[in-house]
């Protein structure tokens, strides 16, 4: 078992080191998530990804907390990323919900905020309803988000998530401080090419959720990534787990991965991926999967009226 020591780590823009392994908690349950947590901190997971909209971020400060008390971490062992709401986008609510999400996480400040979608709702919007939208100000929600990044107490670095290329651009051109990190959907079946080419000459690192794929949800599709015959091959030769492959080809690429699990065997498997490497010719298989994007509730921000994208092509840049 890898221990927190010799965890692998990314080096940032900010000079700071993100671990390459993290735990992802997207719709893990109550009374779940809080367990997985201890147990991958336990095991030697040091990255814990969390968001407002995930709603468990309270049961997650509760479990940190016993770990500290514990000795079995510090606040300084750990890197904490969480994620700016669309509700949340308004300049005088960014620094708001950053201090909420400390608050609610009990982690004195947060290691990344990210702001989590290229979508702005009303304050206080419950749904995704036409009369929920708020007008887009990419520009000035990030120049809130640095204003908090430049005073420093409540997170130590800023990002995107689920910004294409496009996006990312338009960001970069009236960008003060260049996004630290862009967290997207990543995977063999999804392996953002484009996306990783830009983000690798801008110094902005990519992290990857869903690298594993997903069980399928409101969501998601439930696209079979580790039933695929490539990772299944390789699981064979490399004596692994087709999930570890997975992993491992998105380390291998430079990117962080968040796989999400409540189940300790499959938490503990997830960190096993440090000791073999993916030779260079059979990297090349990944070249030949079929893509498909695991996302499909991205449809909830479109629509005629009041939202700025038409269709999910132009939510996504016609990547899609």
């Amino acid at each position: 078992m890898a221990k927190a020591a010799e965890m692998p780590r990314f080096k940032l823009n900010t000079g700071q080191y993100i671990p390459a392994v993290g735990l992802g908690t997207w719709q893990a349950k109550p009374g779940e998530v809080g367990e997985a947590v201890k147990y991958a901190i336990k095991v030697g997971y040091r990255h814990i990804d969390c968001a407002k909209a995930y709603g468990n971020e309270k049961e997650i400060g509760d479990a940190l907390q016993e770990l500290f008390k514990e000795g079995i971490v510090t606040r300084g062992d750990l890197w904490i990323t969480s994620k700016l709401w669309n509700s949340d986008q308004h300049p005088d609510d960014v620094p708001l919900a950053l201090a909420g999400s400390v608050q609610d996480l009990q982690c004195d400040y947060l290691d990344l905020y990210l702001m989590h979608w290229p979508v702005a709702l009303k304050k206080g919007a419950q749904g995704t309803a036409p009369e929920d939208f708020a007008p887009l100000d990419t520009k000035a929600t990030w120049q809130a988000m640095e204003k908090c990044y430049e005073k420093g107490d409540k997170t130590k670095a800023i990002g995107i998530s689920n910004f294409s290329v496009v996006k990312t651009k338009a960001l970069l051109s009236y960008a003060k401080v260049v996004p630290a990190v862009n967290q997207v959907e990543c995977h063999p079946m999804w392996q953002q090419k484009k996306l990783h080419d830009f983000l690798y000459s801008q110094g902005i690192h990519l992290t990857a959720y869903s690298p594993i794929g997903s069980g399928g949800s409101w969501f998601t599709k439930h696209v079979k990534v580790l039933e695929h015959p490539v990772l299944q091959s390789l699981a064979k030769k490399y004596n692994k787990t087709p999930a570890q492959i997975a992993l491992r080809w998105n380390i291998e690429m430079g990117h962080s991965v968040l796989p999400k699990s409540t189940n300790p065997e499959r938490i503990k498997e997830n960190l096993h991926i440090f000791d073999f490497k993916i030779s260079e010719e059979d990297l090349k298989l990944f070249d030949k999967i079929e893509q498909v994007r695991l996302l499909c509730g991205d449809d909830l921000w479109v629509n005629d009226t009041t939202s700025p994208y038409k269709t999910v092509e132009e939510l996504w840049d016609g990547e899609i």
